[in-house]
């Protein structure tokens, strides 16, 4: 959220940039019909509002244009959440309705101003949205960023009066104190899909079928022109003089901390495929105590290392473009 022009007479009344994070229903209520929601507020409220491409489970949605606008946008998406809410009861046996929630995408540097010494900025607008409504008022900064980003999701539960009003203090805040170096911006990533190999080549499932994946049908050939690939669900004999497969080697990556979460992925997503797909052994060290690097021991064959090496320097070029610094992972 950074301002991009200051007026002449100094008050709030600049133009800022605004990301929020949706989940796909959030955004599908967003657009509506033909995008006929979309427009409407983009009309009526004089804000520019974009919604980022792709088959993701999380959408930013961004919002930019002078504070007025930006304030009438999310009013408008605000009361159209607490409709959804208001007609999802409808067949619902609930009796209170709950909180609308909107979720804010700001740089990591600035949350430190948005909490305030000891707490103090935050309870002030927890306090700000009580006497605004009778109870649910909730505002919370996470502690941990964004995958993958410098950026952290500020959380924001209440009535959509609550709400606006709350946006409007976040917006002096972020005013007064404007980001702190570079920040790498969060961005969703696609679902991931499984993968099966059946006759010589890799297929994704995607609803009910299997798409050929010309990319790792190549991998995945090349790795049983070496060695014998274990299949998905197999493990490797416990004996090896039982396996005719060559003697399994060690290789160890260093990676630096603040990057090991693409490697890892969402509740190990993305080091279990990388397992799958290679076939090697792949562990990661626990954090040490001053050390900014973490080590990965890559163990299997020849073939099962090479594959290992290459899936995971695959989910480093997205890093590694947004930080300009394609030698970030050092080999050893």
């Amino acid at each position: 959220m950074e301002p991009t022009k200051v007026q002449s007479d100094g008050g709030l009344n600049v133009t800022l940039t605004i990301r929020l994070l949706m989940h796909g229903k959030e955004v599908g209520s967003i657009i509506g019909k033909k995008g006929e929601t979309v427009k409407k507020m983009r009309e009526e409220s004089g804000a520019r509002i974009n919604i980022s491409e792709g088959n993701c489970p999380e959408r930013i949605v961004t919002i930019t244009g002078p504070t007025d606008t930006i304030f009438k946008a999310f009013a408008m998406i605000a009361y159209k959440f607490e409709e959804d809410i208001i007609n999802s009861m409808s067949n619902s046996p609930a009796i209170s309705k709950p909180p609308v929630t909107l979720r804010l995408v700001v740089p990591a540097s600035q949350c430190g101003s948005l909490i305030g010494k000891g707490g103090s900025k935050i309870k002030e607008m927890r306090e700000s949205l009580t006497l605004l409504q009778s109870t649910g008022a909730q505002v919370q900064v996470a502690g941990d960023m964004l995958p993958n980003s410098t950026e952290r999701a500020v959380t924001i539960s209440g009535t959509p009066e609550a709400i606006i009003q709350c946006v409007k203090q976040i917006c002096v805040v972020m005013l007064e104190s404007p980001p702190k170096g570079a920040t790498i911006p969060y961005r969703p990533k696609p679902a991931s899909t499984p993968v099966i190999f059946s006759g010589g080549q890799a297929y994704t499932i995607q609803g009910q079928y299997a798409i050929p994946h010309p990319d790792l049908t190549k991998l995945h050939q090349l790795a049983m022109q070496q060695t014998p690939f274990t299949p998905l669900g197999q493990t490797t004999p416990a004996f090896p003089g039982l396996d005719a497969s060559p003697p399994a080697s060690t290789h160890e990556l260093t990676i630096p901390n603040d990057l090991i979460g693409c490697i890892i992925g969402r509740q190990g997503t993305k080091i279990n495929e990388i397992r799958q797909m290679s076939g090697a052994q792949i562990k990661i060290a626990n954090a040490m105590e001053g050390s900014s690097e973490r080590q990965i021991t890559i163990t299997g064959t020849p073939a099962n290392i090479s594959l290992a090496q290459y899936l995971i320097n695959a989910r480093f070029r997205d890093v590694a473009a947004m930080w300009n610094d394609p030698s970030s992972m050092t080999t050893s």
